[in-house]
């Protein structure tokens, strides 16, 4: 196929000799190709779009469409091969294959989410989420991350598990690390935080409300199995672990006692909060004190 630059120095050089013959050894090419293009541009036709052929599958592609939209773009090609061979299709099983591709293609092409960046207000906002910590005494812990999104100011408290005290404690504890309250809370639906949705409405765990009300606080939870929605904290939980987690790629010994993973802790928050941050250029600590 020519490139779109090739095609016009064909297409200019017949205009400047009228000849077929004569343009083609202008332009490098046979007489065939200059009438190739100079028809498809006296008929209107896309110059550099490939002419296409019926298939077999032409008619059973609103089916196609239909199972693709169903599942939301997650049907196989093979199982949608099967589901056509009954009903008559005759085509082969790659022409199925390229077929879903392409309406996979443009499906995807009409959901695609738009990710902005996310502009919140001074005291406004803190989101909190796990990762899997360290054994230490041959007991797995827990490490909880919270990151307060305007000053990207971060507390990393090990926990020894995830349970409603443990919970509240950590949630106190970076209250008085952040010399405040924010306004929200948010956090993913953990049986702490919400027992169950109903109508795709989240009903709050009832001891999580009296926390709430006792702080001044309101919790709010994210989409379901969308941890985009919560992006910072876990970008924030990603970091802690590949710090505080013994690995090979952090050389960081084995941790002789809970109070050591502690210390290990605060360590690692010292030192995220107060070097510059990557996207306001100012340490986390200096932000704080102005949020």
């Amino acid at each position: 196929m020519k490139s779109a630059e090739e095609i016009m120095e064909i297409l200019d050089a017949y205009d400047l000799t009228g000849s077929l013959r004569d343009a083609g050894e202008l332009a490098g090419c046979s007489h065939h190709t200059v009438k190739h293009y100079v028809d498809r541009r006296a008929a209107g036709g896309e110059l550099d779009k490939a002419v296409t052929r019926p298939q077999l599958i032409d008619e059973y592609l609103p089916k196609v469409e239909e199972w693709v939209e169903r599942s939301k773009g997650k049907v196989r090609a093979d199982r949608a091969h099967e589901k056509l061979l009954a009903m008559g299709y005759k085509g082969s099983e790659r022409t199925t294959r390229r077929a879903v591709a392409s309406v996979k293609k443009s499906y995807r092409s009409g959901h695609v989410r738009v990710h902005r960046p996310w502009v919140t207000e001074p005291g406004m906002w803190l989101q909190y989420d796990y990762g899997d910590g360290p054994v230490v005494d041959g007991v797995k812990t827990v490490l909880f991350v919270a990151w307060l999104a305007w000053s990207r100011f971060r507390v990393v408290i090990a926990l020894r598990d995830k349970t409603m005290p443990s919970v509240f404690a950590a949630l106190d504890q970076t209250f008085r690390r952040l010399g405040g309250v924010p306004t929200y809370v948010l956090t993913d639906n953990e049986k702490t935080v919400t027992t169950e949705h109903i109508a795709g409405i989240p009903v709050r765990n009832g001891q999580l409300v009296t926390f709430a009300e006792h702080y001044s606080v309101v919790v709010h939870t994210c989409v379901p199995a969308d941890p985009a929605s919560k992006g910072g904290t876990e970008s924030s939980v990603k970091i802690s672990k590949a710090d505080l987690v013994p690995k090979d790629t952090n050389l960081r010994e084995e941790y002789a006692s809970f109070s050591e993973l502690e210390e290990a802790c605060e360590a690692f928050c010292q030192k995220v909060n107060t070097r510059a941050h990557r996207t306001t250029k100012r340490p986390p600590v200096e932000m704080l004190a102005e949020e």
